[in-house]
């Protein structure tokens, strides 16, 4: 077995220590990778008898420790690959990743010291990626890297080549392309830089989707300071007004941390009102997760964890009351969704896993659109029949 662990929050480290527990009680043989296997002879104190431990996007060693405990003559009959590789998403859908690492240094994170800075794919390789996925029937690209808008920032917007044309190897060249394979297109982790303005009009003509999943974080200029985040609430505010402007149908996504070292009740309050001026779509957010190397755990005025918690959930019955009045006023419309499961699908503004679902009675096919009257609405999700 080989389990893929995660090592940015407490209980991130928790939960994969926990999995692979799990998995050595299972099977016994186990190969370890991922963040936490960069920490050095951190999962070997913990659970000695696993059998490898490799670090991040290091699949060959994965691999070469899996062939050293499992050795096996090839068989050219049966062990035929697909162009796509292997993926554990359904076949409807796929994970693009674009770019590894970051070039920011918020206070709150370790991505960068486990991942290292930004280093984008080639947009030549991430297009062929992009083509073959679609060839395997995939309907929707969910884009993702640690920092999507700076894509080819490192690369200095080199030029590739796609189809036979140049194409750079920047942001919007890439969405302009992927709008071109006739699937669904879903942005995420975009940092709100004024080129992603340029994004949006492509949302509006019905090129990619009219999603954006921009982790604002917070709203207070003082904590958003001591986050080292690149964003002032004031300015966030008029580019979500600009963005519906040009696209109003786009649907916005972001996360915010309460609890930070040093916040507030003011500033906690400035963080509600913001959500209220932004009428944002769907919102996720975390009690504030001291993390082993972030320079945020040095901050004076650590909050209790009472109050994080408490904060975390007022923030989230705020935004439960704005999510259910914006899912109402789509009673009455038919939305294209894409089905995931039987009577289970989503919209444009419903990300796999981390979003709400669109719930419908009638018969649709597993991996294909379907058009659904929405007939009511709860606080996350919608209810319908498909036509």
């Amino acid at each position: 077995m080989i389990v893929n662990t995660c090592g940015f929050i407490d209980a991130a480290v928790a939960e994969s220590l926990a999995t692979i527990g799990e998995a050595l009680a299972e099977n016994g043989k186990v190969v370890v990778t991922g963040c936490l296997g960069a920490k050095e002879g951190f999962i070997k104190k913990a659970h000695p008898s696993v059998l490898a431990v490799t670090g991040p996007h290091d699949s060959a060693a994965a691999m070469d420790a899996v062939h050293a405990h499992l050795p096996k003559p090839h068989d050219p009959y049966t062990d035929l690959i697909p162009d796509i590789g292997v993926k554990l998403t359904p076949r409807h859908y796929a994970y693009l990743k674009i770019s590894e690492g970051c070039n920011h240094r918020c206070s709150f994170c370790v991505i960068p010291s486990l991942r290292g800075d930004l280093a984008s794919r080639p947009i030549g390789e991430v297009m062929l990626e992009a083509e073959n996925l679609v060839k395997a029937g995939v309907k929707e690209l969910l884009v993702i890297a640690q920092d999507t808008s700076a894509y080819g920032v490192d690369l200095k917007y080199r030029t590739g080549f796609w189809g036979g044309r140049p194409v750079k190897t920047k942001m919007l060249d890439l969405c302009k392309t992927l709008g071109e394979l006739g699937v669904w297109v879903r942005l995420h982790y975009v940092y709100p830089y004024p080129h992603v303005d340029d994004v949006v009009p492509l949302m509006a003509e019905g090129k990619i989707l009219p999603y954006l999943d921009v982790p604002f974080q917070h709203a207070s200029s003082r904590i958003l300071k001591l986050m080292k985040r690149p964003a002032r609430a004031e300015n966030v505010l008029a580019r979500i007004r600009g963005w519906r402007k040009i696209c109003p149908q786009i649907a916005l996504r972001s996360t915010f941390i309460t609890g930070f070292p040093g916040e507030t009740e003011t500033e906690f309050s400035e963080l509600l009102e913001f959500l209220k001026e932004a009428q944002l779509d769907r919102v996720g957010c975390f009690a504030y997760s001291p993390v082993a190397g972030a320079a945020a755990n040095a901050l004076p005025d650590a909050v209790p964890d009472k109050v994080r918690e408490e904060r975390r959930g007022r923030l989230m019955q705020a935004q439960a009351a704005i999510s259910a009045a914006r899912l109402k006023a789509k009673i009455g419309r038919t939305l294209k969704v894409i089905v995931d499961e039987p009577g289970l699908g989503r919209s444009s503004a419903d990300a796999p896993e981390i979003d709400g679902v669109v719930r419908f009675k009638g018969r649709a096919r597993v991996g294909e659109f379907a058009a659904v009257l929405i007939e009511r609405s709860g606080e996350h999700d919608l209810h319908g029949r498909a036509q």
